[in-house]
């Protein structure tokens, strides 16, 4: 009996997939839930299990496609005894004609591009959001001519556009050298880059910087980490205590929990706070849902669960969508502070620095007084279509204020 294996739905928002790597071969024998192939989504990676024991007769999409959800992937013999199957031919690809994918439909009208115009690497020729990102970048490269000339809006692009304006960019190139070391972007490098990108270009970015002087939050989370290492089986950080005091601030502040939509401002009903985890493949924002509903502990626990998933790929699409506020920790090593780039499509994001011991400046019985204090910066970007300073600074002045008091409860 044969049995076709297609590419999963991943999660509501997920459309297509890439096959990053073929773990059989035709004529391979499997195992039921031996992992066939390896899929990389703009949300998530994923492995894709023999759903029966038998034999790989036809592999149908080469490592490196892009495909939409359901298409088929392999056939399985299910049931044959030896890998002695003869690989039949893979069918002849369908003529010619234009395919895209609804992702790259979409960003092709947000920028103005032509789809006619463009060369598809995916499943019989179809276009992905990668082609349209290629040919962005083609026309960004500089003209041979000594004299740069002016470029032709993409397509029908409207003068003044977005997409007129993509199209006459001019980036500086290089041309690898002998020694070079030459890294291909993978599916997921690919798409974080194609995030920031357009995050950059459509939110207008402002940052703003507070400092913070954290003794009281150090002496109380020291006063509690070794029972809550016992009662729990992790370590109590600090970024579950930012966590809550970026949520209590942002009910002070719907409009740093919004977003836009069209010419409208949304401020959403719920606070879901994603939290950046940097993985073997590259970075992934898992979400808190209902973070203003959970204790210290609940987001601590949360925390844990999300980001150890996220590094063990066993995070699910859905838990990285519907974010509204995002969190991020470089760690140990994060320097003084730095402007993280906002999580699209929300309008704004909290980046903790490095946790130091500085002097300060104490008044000790009405007197001035220098003394050595636990001090960490919190930089925080936002969107200038819609924030403006004075609720920019007033949230992060407010997220300072609950910190420094160190008034948590477990």
């Amino acid at each position: 009996m044969s049995i076709t294996v297609t590419m999963p739905q991943l999660g509501e928002s997920v459309l297509e997939g890439t096959i990053e790597k073929w773990c059989v071969r035709e004529g391979d024998r499997v195992e039921k839930d031996q992992i066939l192939c390896e899929i990389t989504t703009d949300k998530v990676d994923a492995e894709i299990p023999a759903p029966e024991t038998g034999v790989v007769s036809r592999i149908l999409v080469a490592e490196g496609q892009t495909v939409d959800v359901a298409t088929e992937l392999v056939v399985i013999e299910a049931g044959a005894a030896s890998a002695e199957v003869q690989a039949e031919p893979v069918e002849a690809a369908e003529p010619a004609r234009l395919r895209a994918s609804p992702l790259a439909r979409r960003m092709a009208e947000e920028q103005g591009i032509d789809l006619e115009g463009v060369k598809g690497s995916g499943a019989d020729g179809r276009i992905t959001k990668a082609d349209l990102v290629s040919t962005l970048e083609q026309k960004a490269k500089p003209a041979p001519a000594p004299v740069a000339q002016k470029a032709e809006p993409a397509g029908e692009a409207i003068p003044g556009s977005l997409g007129a304006w993509l199209g006459q960019i001019r980036l500086p190139t290089y041309t690898p050298r002998e020694g070079d070391r030459v890294i291909p972007f993978s599916a997921v490098r690919r798409r974080i880059a194609e995030h920031m990108v357009v995050s950059k270009i459509v939110s207008p970015h402002v940052g703003t910087v507070a400092e913070l002087d954290l003794h009281k939050l150090v002496a109380l989370r020291a006063s509690m980490k070794a029972e809550f290492k016992r009662s729990h089986g992790f370590n109590l950080t600090y970024l579950p205590f930012i966590v809550q005091a970026t949520v209590r601030a942002l009910k002070e502040f719907p409009r740093m929990n919004a977003t836009v939509v069209g010419e409208t401002i949304v401020e959403r009903a719920g606070i879901h706070i994603g939290v950046a985890v940097e993985t073997e493949k590259g970075l992934l924002v898992p979400v808190i849902r209902d973070a203003d509903r959970l204790s210290l502990v609940g987001l601590g626990m949360a925390i844990e669960d999300l980001s150890s998933r996220a590094r063990q790929r066993k995070i699910t699409a859905d838990e990285l969508h519907g974010g509204t506020f995002t969190v991020t920790n470089p760690g140990r090593e994060g320097n003084l502070y730095g402007f993280a780039v906002i999580n699209q499509p929300q309008v704004g994001i909290l980046r903790m620095g490095e946790l130091r011991k500085c002097p300060v400046v104490v008044e000790q019985n009405g007197d001035d007084a220098i003394a050595i204090h636990p001090m960490m910066h919190l930089a925080l970007s936002y969107d200038h279509r819609i924030i403006d300073g004075v609720t920019g600074n007033g949230f992060l002045y407010r997220v300072g204020r609950y910190l420094e008091a160190g008034e948590f409860e477990v």
